[in-house]
């Protein structure tokens, strides 16, 4: 699913390999590492991707798919815990053939080609959790 090199005590290069669901693999890596709190960057290449936008009027998310081929030129995110399970929060920018970008919240996208990502855990030490909002009908941090 992936391969990563520790480059620095709680910082891992990470690469997926080709045809992976990012989300998947980052969660799995997280299971592995047992990082429930951090940060993720990266960039790579994907054909399928599921984008989320929130309605704040209705205080829910309107999903959209695209397929086809497209350069991430940014993903970002943080790792957080929720019900005790690492909570991924992805953003993400892709560039379409034409050169006209679109992006959004990340729910999935698969590889195709590489994706290649940098994390870094902020330690056992430092707890992130979450806690729902029903003001926003969001999933925020519980600091």
């Amino acid at each position: 699913m992936y391969q990563y090199k520790e480059v620095s005590t709680g910082k891992y290069v990470l690469s997926l390999n080709n045809h992976v669901e990012i989300a998947e693999a980052l969660t799995a890596f997280c299971l592995e590492k047992g990082i429930l709190a951090g940060s993720i960057t990266g960039l790579g290449a994907i054909n399928e991707a599921t984008f989320r936008f929130l309605n704040p009027a209705v205080k829910s998310y309107v999903d959209k798919t695209f397929a086809e081929q497209m350069e991430i030129t940014n993903l970002t995110g943080n790792i957080s815990q929720k019900d005790g399970r690492p909570y991924l929060h992805l953003h993400i920018t892709a560039s379409r053939s034409d050169y006209s970008c679109i992006g959004g919240h990340l729910l999935t996208a698969r590889i195709n080609g590489a994706c290649e990502l940098l994390v870094e855990d902020f330690g056992a030490a430092c707890t992130l959790g979450r806690r729902f909002d029903p003001e926003t009908g969001l999933n925020l941090y519980d600091l």
